[in-house]
């Protein structure tokens, strides 16, 4: 499948501003230009999962924008989500792409070059990689891998790399001349006081700086 998007967003209901609402904020994001949202809620039951995937379906259906659950390729399958996003403990994006179709968008998340391999000869889409920078959502996972460590991946990669963990658009230009085809990220549009203002800045800067065509 072809990526057609650059900024990734990635729920976390945890990390929203006081008040907020998942359905609500991920709207206002779609609002400001995002076109792919990956639900990770890993917390949630599954009933409660599928409810949550079945507001966020309608939600960017409306907007043409792409939804990806987290891990749960029978909740993407049963909502019609446009795909699944695949840990390194997942089951094998071959086998994702077995349940959901050719058609399916298949994202891995991987940290170094051996994962994104892996999740290339695994038929993956698209890959996010780091954490590049040091964000306290991703410190569980070790220290942040850096922009060399990005651009190295990117320059061997044969499918979209997407830089993750601490990314906003103060250093969108950065990555980007790194090579990463896009951005994904968390608290810099969910925690934002105004999500759809935080979501129009970075999609206008990453527009600005483009990115590495795969």
């Amino acid at each position: 499948m072809k990526v057609d998007f650059r900024v990734y967003l990635i729920t976390d209901r945890k990390a929203m501003a006081p008040g907020g609402d998942l359905p609500g904020t991920v709207e206002r994001a779609l609002e400001g230009g995002v076109r792919a949202v990956q639900l990770r809620e890993k917390d949630l039951s599954g009933k409660d999962l599928f409810l949550l995937a079945e507001k966020l379906r309608e939600i960017t259906a409306r907007h043409g924008a792409r939804l990806l659950v987290n891990d749960r390729a029978d909740v993407a399958r049963a909502v019609g989500a446009d795909g699944v996003h695949l840990g390194v403990l997942s089951i094998p994006p071959r086998e994702a792409r077995r349940l959901l179709g050719p058609r399916a968008f298949i994202g891995c998340s991987t940290h170094d070059l051996k994962e994104l391999r892996e999740a290339e000869e695994g038929g993956a889409d698209f890959v996010t990689f780091g954490p590049v920078y040091a964000t306290p959502s991703k410190a569980p996972y070790g220290p942040p891998v850096g922009v060399s460590a990005l651009a190295e991946a990117c320059g061997k990669a044969r499918i979209p790399v997407f830089a993750l963990g601490g990314v906003g658009p103060g250093n969108a230009g950065e990555v980007a001349r790194a090579g990463s085809f896009g951005v994904a990220l968390i608290s810099g549009i969910v925690a934002a006081a105004d999500p759809r203002a935080a979501a129009e800045e970075l999609t206008r800067r990453f527009a600005q700086t483009g990115g590495a065509p795969k």
